[in-house]
């Protein structure tokens, strides 16, 4: 067997809630904070934009029209958690003068990861079409997300857009950054605790694994991973960006003191790294 494959090292290398025992209590913090700021709003919650039930997303609006607008994609290996999960996301955003948007999208084993992403591009084609009610400005629209929200987003970068809506540009993304993310599927195929819900074959590793597409065009995309993550996930942030090259992937950075959970709280935080990368991709910077 490939040691790469090996089901007892790839539990220790990707069961992230294991890694780190302390991973209740960050996302108890991130509830409280995303319930207050539902609360505080100004926010527009569960918006229907596609037939399915767990097609809607959250909006919080920018202060002012023309505004770029970032679309956060959460994570949770395609199979847990909730965009209300995330909603300690937009605050900071909003304040720099950001529209921000919070889709959910179905969940594995009830929809697979194809499906997943095709509702994602969806939910990319009703923000092109609505942002401007928000205070948004459709051409300036990027992407965050966090470890399989990071494939997402990273995936939606080479999405073929002009088969899922005509009236949506070509590349109406500016760029992604990925916190966290996964590029590369094959490994999740062999890991006991995900294969049963994930059902990943050859066939569909090879068609949603982005470290195996061609670089996009028209879109740069940003790679961040914890320093106190696994092998598995350093080696997966360095990975795209080795296929893809620096003219597609211009950062590509490990940063220091934070784990698979605790990386994501600096999206939030004004003057953290993953924030000010944020507002670069937005223009903002």
């Amino acid at each position: 067997m490939n040691p790469r494959f090996d089901p007892a090292w790839l539990q220790a290398q990707y069961d992230n809630r294991a890694r780190v025992p302390g991973h209740p209590q960050v996302l108890a913090r991130w509830a409280e904070a995303s319930a207050v700021a539902r609360a505080r709003g100004p926010a527009a919650l569960d918006i229907p934009y596609g037939v399915d039930p767990a097609q809607t997303l959250d909006v919080f609006p920018a202060p002012s029209h023309d505004a770029p607008v970032l679309v956060f994609i959460h994570g949770g290996y395609w199979r847990a958690l909730d965009k209300a999960d995330f909603s300690f996301v937009a605050p900071s955003f909003v304040a720099d003068g950001a529209m921000v948007v919070l889709p959910n999208y179905g969940l594995c084993p009830a929809v697979g990861i194809e499906r997943i992403a095709l509702q994602l591009a969806q939910a990319l084609a009703w923000v092109w079409r609505h942002a401007a009610q928000y205070g948004g400005n459709p051409r300036r629209i990027a992407l965050a997300g966090h470890s399989a929200g990071g494939h997402l987003a990273t995936l939606l970068l080479s999405c073929r857009w002009k088969e899922v809506a005509d009236d949506v540009p070509a590349q109406p993304l500016a760029g992604a950054l990925s916190i966290s993310g996964l590029y590369d599927l094959e490994p999740l195929r062999h890991a006991p605790f995900l294969q049963a819900d994930l059902a990943l074959t050859p066939a569909s590793v090879a068609r949603l694994s982005p470290a195996f597409f061609p670089r996009p065009k028209g879109a740069r995309l940003y790679t961040t991973v914890g320093l106190d993550e696994s092998a598995e996930f350093l080696r997966q942030n360095q990975l795209i960006r080795d296929v893809w090259g620096p003219t597609a992937v211009p950062v590509c950075e490990t940063l220091p003191g934070v784990d698979h959970f605790t990386v994501l709280q600096g999206l939030a935080q004004p003057g953290a790294r993953l924030h000010e990368l944020a507002l670069r991709l937005l223009g903002l910077r």
